[in-house]
């Protein structure tokens, strides 16, 4: 019991950091009353655990109302506190996210008055044969050119990119988007980071801060210990206690008993992150390095995250970033994770077993792991098996979670970025709300999975811009990009009794 209500503390504020990073500058609305309608569901489920106990589940129609509702008046809200109503296309290349570069907005406008000369300069820089502007519109922060494409929608963009850069200079960055109706068409934003091009070496390593990335890494090495030796079943005084802690610590018998737990999930969050961080460096783009969350209960860490602080410049840029993490964790977990189920123990199913009871797992809870599991068991595994997870092999059980939910194509998830690489924006919007009903769905059957759904139900569906966002990916980044849905799928869902059957499990 003392276990769930910590556990909706931590998610109360991871939404509410959600909430303030990824909607609090483009709606009035208090970001205290947008977390607290996202907040209502666990918080209605919290109320029936503490009044009717763990034992009695709450009736689904109660889950299911409290989320529609809810869902409703978030959206009534977030639109009641916006401020003048614009197109989503407009929106999404106006705003700015730390986690996402785009162009950073400011308080007032920034865009110079383009004059009769200048304006005639700017159709000067749309040949007819490549792209024919119909319409000029402007905004306070952008200037936003309708036509009609004549060309390749690459060799459009490289042309017209080369023109403004030739007739403005470094005074506007360039973005190429699908409107609406289809039509594709070109916004120019001013470039706020013309003056970073030339970065001095000091500014890059106050961009990197390596310094707290270092201070990060250790901070989470040392809990992540911590909740691998209580994992190996060793009592751990109180963290006020520092002393008493420090001594326990110390000794390397105990010490030992947390590593395998620690270096294997640190080493799988590492690799995801830098999978992501070496592609951006390729691309040419300004990251921070890797941060890791430090925490010291639950799993000892909320994993580890990059920064990009400049436009990715189109969507194979943008393939190629998102799917380096999951591709690059995934790698890094299967030999720890095999390794580890080969030196786990096989216990008898029990009532207590479920898919998060390291102690009593039933591997049949995912198609992957089943298949793992037999792989590194053989016929030691059998229909009334269920397993006591070695450290190593809980650390990879973890990176598969952390593959599936990366995976998960929804707004600004790696997924997210995936579909809408593969497919376009508008798309993959239409992708995120199909996969987040689904495992909705889902989750009335597996109720591990409810709060992911729920996470997933709130976060925004739209995934900023590449500034060429209309040309395609080729045949190759497709088949891989399948490929991750593929591997989500058979992370996320249970094992089928018919393949069961034939694995005799």
């Amino acid at each position: 019991m003392a276990f769930w209500f910590l556990f909706i503390l931590l998610l109360g504020l991871a939404t509410y950091l959600m909430v303030q990073h990824s909607v609090a500058h483009i709606t009035r609305t208090p970001v205290w009353l947008l977390w607290l309608v996202l907040m209502t569901p666990a918080f209605l489920l919290s109320g029936w655990t503490l009044v009717y106990g763990a034992k009695q589940s709450p009736p689904p129609t109660l889950i299911i109302s409290s989320l529609f509702v809810c869902t409703l008046l978030y959206w009534m809200l977030f639109q009641w506190g916006r401020g003048v109503p614009t197109d989503t296309q407009t929106q999404t290349q106006a705003q700015a996210s730390e986690s996402q570069p785009t162009i950073q907005p400011t308080a007032e406008p920034v865009v110079r008055p383009i004059e009769l000369k200048e304006e005639t300069q700017l159709r000067n820089c749309f040949p007819w044969s490549v792209y024919y502007v119909q319409n000029i519109e402007y905004r306070p922060q952008a200037v936003i050119c309708r036509g009609q494409l004549r060309t390749q929608a690459s060799n459009a963009y490289q042309q017209i990119k080369t023109n403004i850069e030739a007739q403005f200079g470094d005074r506007f960055l360039l973005i190429f988007q699908e409107g609406v109706n289809g039509k594709p068409f070109f916004v120019l934003v001013p470039n706020t980071q013309a003056k970073e091009r030339n970065t001095p070496r000091r500014d890059q390593e106050r961009l990197t801060r390596p310094g707290l990335a270092l201070l990060l890494l250790v901070a989470t090495f040392l809990t992540t210990t911590l909740v691998g030796i209580q994992n190996a079943g060793v009592s751990l005084p109180p963290l006020w206690e520092i002393s008493s802690l420090l001594k326990v610590l110390f000794n390397p018998d105990v010490l030992f008993k947390g590593l395998p737990y620690a270096l294997g999930l640190m080493t799988i969050l590492g690799i995801h992150e830098l999978g992501h961080y070496l592609t951006a460096k390729f691309y040419k783009i300004r990251s921070t390095l890797p941060y890791f969350i430090p925490i010291p209960f639950f799993l000892g860490t909320f994993g580890a995250f990059i920064q990009m602080r400049s436009p990715i410049p189109n969507r194979k840029a943008l393939f190629d970033i998102s799917i380096a993490g999951p591709i690059a964790g995934f790698v890094a977990t299967l030999p720890l994770l095999i390794w580890g189920l080969a030196h786990s123990d096989v216990v008898s199913l029990t009532e207590k077993t479920r898919l998060l009871n390291p102690h009593a797992l039933n591997p049949k809870y995912s198609i992957l792991l089943a298949l793992l599991s037999k792989l590194a068991l053989g016929s030691q595994l059998t229909e009334k098996s269920a397993l006591d997870l070695h450290p190593l092999a809980v650390a990879g059980l973890l990176g598969l979670i952390v593959t599936a939910l990366n995976l998960m194509p929804v707004g600004q998830l790696d997924g997210g970025h995936i579909v809408h690489a593969m497919f376009g924006q508008r798309t993959a919007i239409v992708i995120g709300q199909i996969a987040r009903l689904l495992l909705l769905l889902l989750s009335l059957v597996r109720e591990e999975l409810l709060l992911w759904a729920i996470i997933l139900l709130f976060m925004p569906l739209i995934d900023e811009p590449a500034l060429n966002d209309v040309t395609e990916l080729d045949n190759g980044r497709d088949i891989l990009g399948l490929l991750a849905m593929a591997l989500l799928i058979v992370i996320v869902l249970p094992l089928p009794q018919a393949i069961a059957n034939f694995l005799q499990i």
